[in-house]
């Protein structure tokens, strides 16, 4: 297991909860400060100074985490301040080239020049975007303002007389105090404390500031039971925070950390691997493994690889005393789903036989030495090897010796031979033993029947597996038969990988009468609900949803997808920022040692019906007069400050020029493999003209690494009809070297056309269905929908209304029961559903769970905050 430093598990900390942790002792429970004397004038001015840094950076401390800094001494002010602006700089992408305002801070705090450049930050973002979070309470509501003269951030009911005792009176005649810096002000009559920021005069395009909370000592192991208990497959993101905290922890005492259950393979494997060389704990791995590739996933993480089998490393010996162990283990699986499991994986089990020897203890394990003969090909013959292994294949109806050799025929095999031949009943039967298999044939099945409804079968077989269905065919189902009663064009494949290739073919097939598709949906949906509303687990007294979840489908081909700051699912359509006419894209990379790599930040333009009218990259400095313009080519990136280049796209000139789609694109032009480069990620930024740099960080919306054996990436497709970004994510195959927009622009211009039209249509589960079926089966309250106009949209479920039918009302925006200007949250366990983190009154709720993808004030309420995966694998089933 890789071997990482505290540091590295706070920076993971502030990334996935935005929390920051101060040294041990500093703070009691509940933020309270353990010196009763006061804050020195050094550390307080400190805490001024790392305010600005932090506002520069787009982020806000809230109350309790700047009291618990307020408390430490200077010195403890200083490592703790300069590890957390490190940290933010390396989530925004600034650590490259952000220097501090204050380069002493705290050894010489410039308080004044602090103090004015924290209040003019603060007061531009309230000019821009007047629902800023409260520093106590981390509300959102309209009435957030900035206290004069300190500009800590406030709403009205944190400073008025009813709820604290801040000021001395609603006109603050005499005095009034900060709740956050703890400063007391005279006044000399009637004054209105807050400073005037225009936030009475704003929008709502602008960013909001990422509060950062003080840290609990129990979020490193919530964080670590939450990525256990993940069902659908982590990222790459949290794959590596998984190994980060799962390296913390002491492999002896597994038996104290280790939960009932890991549902994820890989993860399994992770947590299990260290525990084989250690023979107290070794025998809690036959507890969790329960199939011959757990077992080999082990192997290859104990020899350094990764679980997801695609590559392999030299496996390590080993010792007799385990091989005894593991083969004991696998020869208590199933034969036919041992045979078949080395199947799927021939080579890499080849290699496990040359370190576990199966044959040397074949009378005592006949089952495994079997499956590796027919594994191998082994030759039957004379002596007591063959004699164990003829007997053994005697007890199996599967087992068949060609010549003198096994072969196993596997389950698939049958299924492949019943399909080929159009027997659909023979296929059926087979297909209802593996749920999972019976739901990814069904658009198969159903085709292959020939029925103008659902056939009697089919649905039968249907009804049948749902029940016992993982969330992944389940929801794969369901996005299928939502689009396949529409003649296709083309059809788009992402094959399991490392990095995301798309490839596209021709759709020749027939689409499904509307009858039989509609009807597989509806069982599909109805089967849904009905999981989650049995499931364990909170019920809601409201729910609150976000009608743009629709634009965002289920995270799929996760293991593949970039690290990102904003974990976007591939396949979303989000709206360009709001609070700009401009977006600047950002290349960042640094080569390795004694190699020079050249990549290069590229743009290509499409007309209407993606015919290429352009580019922009260093062969064109600029398009249009401007439109598009190229910060100048770098071929080089020597450590350690490494290469930046920009591309700035001015959207409404590019869209009066007749470009429709703008496709950008990284390319290594002299073919070095992005995951050879120690350093490298792209993404976009708001330009509103009044940054304080080339590279902002407060105006960073999207950034991603760059990674894999791959020369060519296309993270998105901005279409500027619809001022839309869809997040794409792919790599594309490049040939020689040289590489460079012009050679690549019709591959580039074929690939984004079929994503768009895989992507459009909607053939895939979207977070909107999960949000809308789990507050149907889960909600006995009203559930308000946001998005729909000014005013949020509420139904409330009949008593005798089913709850499938209950989600289709709420789903497909029937007319609602009720309109409301805002949701009644207080003290009510509610369900929040959210692309940003921005609802008013959600700090009021008393529990519930909350998922959201842009951060914001929610994710300081007292809720659980969950992914889009955790939300897609609530349909695990009982």
């Amino acid at each position: 297991m890789t071997t990482t430093t505290h540091d590295d598990l706070l920076g993971m900390l502030l990334r996935r909860r935005q929390s920051v942790y101060v040294p041990e002792g500093a703070v009691l429970e509940e933020g309270a400060v353990l010196e009763g004397a006061g804050p020195s004038a050094v550390t307080e001015a400190g805490v001024v100074v790392l305010e600005a840094e932090l506002a520069d950076r787009g982020h806000l401390l809230t109350a309790p985490l700047r009291r618990a800094l307020t408390a430490l001494s200077a010195d403890d002010l200083a490592t703790t301040g300069r590890k957390l602006l490190a940290d933010v700089d390396a989530l925004m992408g600034s650590d490259r080239h952000h220097a501090p305002l204050f380069a002493r801070f705290p050894a010489e705090t410039a308080f004044q020049p602090a103090y004015e450049r924290y209040t003019t930050v603060v007061a531009e973002y309230l000019a821009a975007q007047p629902h800023q979070p409260c520093m106590n309470c981390a509300g959102t509501k309209a009435s957030v303002r900035a206290l004069d003269p300190c500009a800590h951030l406030l709403c009205d009911d944190c400073l008025g007389a009813k709820t604290a005792p801040w000021n001395c009176c609603d006109q603050c005649c005499e005095w009034y105090e900060c709740p956050i810096c703890d400063k007391r002000y005279e006044t000399e009559g009637p004054l209105d404390p807050w400073l005037d920021t225009g936030a009475d005069r704003a929008g709502d395009g602008g960013p909001v500031l990422r509060a950062l909370s003080l840290g609990a000592p129990g979020d490193a192991a919530a964080e670590l039971g939450a990525l256990l208990a993940r069902r659908t497959p982590l990222n790459p993101q949290d794959h590596d925070d998984l190994v980060l905290l799962l390296g913390h922890l002491d492999p002896a005492a597994a038996a104290a950390w280790l939960p009932p259950d890991i549902p994820l393979r890989e993860s399994k494997a992770l947590a299990l691997a260290p525990l084989l060389d250690l023979p107290a704990v070794r025998p809690l791995i036959g507890r969790y493994a329960d199939t011959a590739t757990d077992v080999l996933r082990i192997l290859v993480v104990r020899s350094g690889g990764d679980p997801d089998l695609l590559e392999l490393p030299r496996l390590r010996g080993l010792p007799r005393p385990v091989r005894r162990e593991l083969l004991a283990l696998l020869d208590g699986f199933d034969f036919r789903r041992l045979a078949e499991d080395m199947a799927r994986h021939p080579r890499a089990w080849q290699r496990v036989g040359e370190i576990l020897h199966p044959f040397e203890h074949a009378r005592r394990h006949a089952r495994v030495a079997l499956a590796f003969a027919a594994l191998r090909g082994t030759r039957v013959r004379d002596g007591a090897l063959g004699e164990v292994l003829l007997a053994e294949a005697a007890r199996h109806d599967d087992v068949r010796l060609a010549g003198d050799r096994p072969h196993v025929v596997t389950w698939q095999a049958r299924v492949e031979e019943a399909l080929g031949h159009w027997d659909v009943e023979a296929a059926v039967r087979l297909l209802r033993e593996r749920p999972g298999e019976f739901l990814r044939r069904l658009d198969l099945l159903l085709a292959r029947s020939g029925s103008t409804t659902l056939p009697d079968t089919v649905g039968e077989a249907l009804a049948d597996v749902l029940p016992r269905s993982g969330p992944g065919p389940l929801l794969g189902a369901y996005g299928r038969m939502k689009v396949r009663a529409v003649p296709g064009h083309r059809r788009v494949f992402f094959p399991r990988g490392r990095v995301t290739k798309a490839y596209a073919v021709e759709d020749h097939r027939p689409p499904l009468p509307a009858r039989v598709a509609g009807r597989a949906g509806e069982l599909i949906e109805a089967e849904a609900v009905r999981r989650l509303a049995e499931r364990d687990g909170e019920r809601y007294d409201v729910a609150v949803l976000d009608a743009a979840l629709a634009d965002l489908p289920v995270p799929f081909a996760e293991r593949a997808s970039a690290a990102s700051l904003v974990a976007v699912p591939r396949g979303a359509s989000l709206p360009m920022p709001q609070d700009s006419e401009t977006v600047r894209l950002f290349l960042h990379w640094t080569q390795p040692k004694g190699v020079r790599v050249d990549l290069d930040l590229s743009v290509a333009l499409y007309d209407d019906l993606w015919r290429f009218v352009g580019l922009c990259d260093y062969t064109r400095l600029e398009y249009a007069g401007g439109a598009a313009r190229h910060s100048g080519d770098l071929t080089s990136a020597p450590a350690p400050r490494g290469a930046t280049e920009y591309l700035d796209l001015d959207l409404p000139r590019l869209a009066n020029t007749g470009v429709r789609f703008v496709v950008p694109a990284v390319f290594s032009y002299n073919d070095i493999p992005f995951d050879e480069l120690p350093d490298a990620f792209t993404g976009f930024m708001a330009v509103t003209g009044k940054e304080r740099a080339v590279y902002d960080p407060r105006t960073v919306r999207q950034r991603f690494d760059l990674a894999g054996d791959a020369k060519l990436t296309v993270p998105m497709i901005v279409d500027l009809r619809t001022r839309r970004a869809w997040w794409t994510d792919v790599t594309l195959a490049t040939t020689g070297t040289h590489h460079a927009v012009w050679g690549y622009r019709k591959q580039i211009g074929r690939m984004g056309n079929d994503l768009l039209d895989t992507f459009q249509p909607r053939g895939r589960a979207t977070l909107w269905d999960l949000a809308c079926w789990t507050a149907a089966a889960r909600t006995d309250g009203d559930v308000y929908v946001r998005g729909r106009g000014h005013v949020l949209w509420g139904y409330r479920r009949a008593e005798d209304e089913p709850r499938a039918d209950f989600a289709l009302r709420v789903r497909d925006g029937w007319e609602p029961d009720a309109l409301r200007a805002e949701a009644e949250l207080t003290d009510r366990a509610a369900l929040l559903a959210l692309l940003h983190g921005d609802l008013p009154g959600a700090e009021a709720a008393a529990s519930g769970t909350a998922y959201r993808l842009f951060p914001g004030p929610v994710d300081e309420a007292a809720v659980e905050r969950v992914t889009a995966g955790d939300l897609a694998g609530w349909l695990e089933p009982a």
